[in-house]
């Protein structure tokens, strides 16, 4: 190898190592939650549960028997029904939750956000515990989110371990990464722009309250970040943690259409959304692993080709070996993932950027995206929608 050679070699290895340092600074912290704590003296918070319901007659069953399980009792478990087709209300009643329709949104609200405000209103518990209906809970998990609740205050928030399935679902993998990477929730270090995950938060009502609950981010597509954005702007503090063993969710499970158009409606809004410093690391981060594909891919291909690929083979061949690695440690932090998929990282790291260019697409150049059957509008702010 000549000097320049292993110069060129040397130089590609340091911004690559560089680059991955940087990111792993924003997950250097991948909490979960706190241990199940002794029995508490004294009378304890009281917990509505509020679970906003589209279409949801398959997942609801696993979540509502986990909570039925918890070790710490609940004071009501309500379903909100928004304008579902299916039969969630009855899977809901008959597995004991109490089911309230959320009716149609006003102008200026996206159905969520409408169906977590109508709940919220309807329940009478010291604490509110906000669950996706494909989240899934172990039974110690309300007693843990209660313990953490009582350590931080404010809103606690957890983003639940993928449970992955299906062979196409393994396609999520990057959006999983991405997710809790560019959030800037799980870095030792402090962080400007708060962040949350939607599908298990718990607040206090009298919190709820002071920071304009969903009210105030009623037009948000990403009410989760923009919720965590009105905790903050108040002086209530956000925390955040992984699932581990506590909360688990299996995202898009109605076929490859639905993950395409569930990432393509949130994954675009969450980069504008995310702390500046972690999108901009976290994007330097996806970049190397596209550099990594490209140069392995070139140097395999070099041999039967007249391109001089830039860094020697053995550069790439360590490079793709270190990044599935990384990948895989990763991957086992958020979810269920298979050994292929962190082996085989181009291909859904492709799928990523199909997805990215599509949400894109649709956030800045339609302004609108479309979920469940509902279109919604980003030309107009939630004030001037309302």
């Amino acid at each position: 190898m000549s000097a320049v050679a292993l110069a060129t070699d040397l130089v590609l290895l340091a911004v690559l190592v560089a680059v991955a340092a940087a990111a792993h600074r924003w997950v250097a912290d991948l909490r979960t939650l706190p241990p199940t704590p002794a029995p508490a003296v004294g009378p304890a918070p009281s917990v509505s549960v509020v679970v906003p319901a589209r279409d949801e007659a398959l997942a609801l069953p696993r979540l509502l028997r986990a909570l039925a399980e918890q070790s710490v009792p609940l004071a009501e478990v309500v379903v909100v029904d928004d304008a579902s087709s299916d039969d969630t209300a009855a899977v809901a009643r008959d597995l004991g939750a109490r089911v309230v329709p959320a009716g149609r949104p006003p102008a200026g609200w996206t159905g969520k956000a409408w169906a977590c405000h109508v709940g919220a209103a309807t329940t009478t518990g010291d604490l509110l515990l906000f669950l996706d209906a494909d989240v899934t809970l172990a039974p110690d998990a309300t007693a843990r989110l209660l313990e953490a609740h009582r350590r931080h205050g404010g809103l606690v928030s957890v983003q639940p371990h993928h449970r992955v399935v299906r062979p196409y679902e393994q396609l999520s993998a990057w959006f999983n990464l991405v997710a809790v990477m560019a959030s800037g929730a799980f870095t030792r270090t402090p962080r400007g722009t708060p962040m949350a995950f939607g599908p298990c938060l718990l607040t206090s009502r009298d919190d709820l309250a002071r920071s304009g609950g969903h009210e105030a981010v009623r037009g948000a597509i990403l009410d989760d970040a923009a919720l965590a954005g009105a905790y903050d702007r108040v002086g209530l503090p956000v925390w955040c943690a992984v699932g581990g063993d506590a909360a688990r969710m299996r995202s898009y499970p109605g076929g490859l259409r639905r993950l395409v158009a569930g990432w393509s409606k949130n994954i675009a809004s969450g980069a504008t959304a995310a702390d500046p410093r972690a999108a901009v690391t976290t994007v330097a981060w996806v970049a190397t692993h596209h550099a990594v594909a490209v140069g392995a891919v070139l140097a395999l291909l070099a041999p039967v080709t007249s391109a001089e690929p830039v860094g020697s083979p053995a550069l790439w061949a360590i490079a793709y070996a270190a990044t599935a690695l990384d990948v895989r440690r990763l991957l086992h932090r958020v979810g269920t993932f298979r050994w292929w998929t962190w082996l085989l990282f181009p291909v859904p790291l492709l799928a990523f950027d199909l997805v990215f260019a599509r949400s894109l697409v649709d956030t800045t150049v339609r302004r609108s995206v479309r979920w469940r059957g509902r279109e919604v509008d980003l030309r107009r702010s939630p004030e001037e929608a309302a």
